[in-house]
């Protein structure tokens, strides 16, 4: 069962995933990242980059209706949700697999290596709007070097979906939220 913990970082979640604030995760909603995500520098329509996140947040919303949608509404609300949690420890290849392309989409120079500047574009993009941001980034730059590498960005990705222990900086990936 979820922790109290995951909950609130699953409703972060949840709140950025639901683009019209209804209560309920849609194909509509997922559409919406892909929309939000092709705003990114490198992301836009007909790039190949663009293909990988249309396929990657569609591919997300295919396997939470598949397995969230218990009552068959063809919608998912935040309970299905969480219920999904127990799953995530057991799918660790598959929730590591998918941070290369979130990585490639943030990563706007292509330098190999996220910047504060581009990390504060992954959250913002994540929810939707401008979030604070202040001391969130020195928490996930485990060496202290000013950038995430593709291998950090890989652990924190893991650590985002699958920690239940609050200590671990992953948990701040996507930002801030409600303690």
């Amino acid at each position: 069962m979820a922790s109290v913990f995951q909950q609130r970082k699953f409703q972060g979640m949840f709140n950025a995933f639901d683009t019209d604030g209804d209560g309920y995760l849609r194909e509509e909603d997922f559409r919406e990242l892909v929309a939000r995500w092709s705003r990114l520098p490198g992301v836009g329509p007909g790039t190949e980059l663009r293909t990988r996140v249309e396929t990657l947040l569609m591919g997300w919303w295919a396997v939470l209706l598949e397995t969230g949608d218990t009552d068959g509404d063809g919608a998912v609300d935040l309970a299905e949700i969480i219920a999904l949690a127990d799953r995530l420890p057991g799918m660790v290849a598959d929730v590591t697999a998918t941070a290369d392309t979130i990585f490639d989409a943030v990563d706007a120079n292509g330098d190999g290596r996220i910047s504060p500047e581009e990390h504060r574009r992954l959250v913002e993009t994540w929810n939707g709007a401008p979030v604070d941001m202040d001391g969130v980034f020195e928490l996930l730059d485990p060496n202290g070097d000013g950038h995430l590498s593709r291998e950090e960005f890989a652990l924190l990705w893991r650590q985002f979906w699958i920690s239940q222990d609050p200590a671990e900086p992953g948990n701040w990936l996507c930002g801030k939220f409600a303690a």
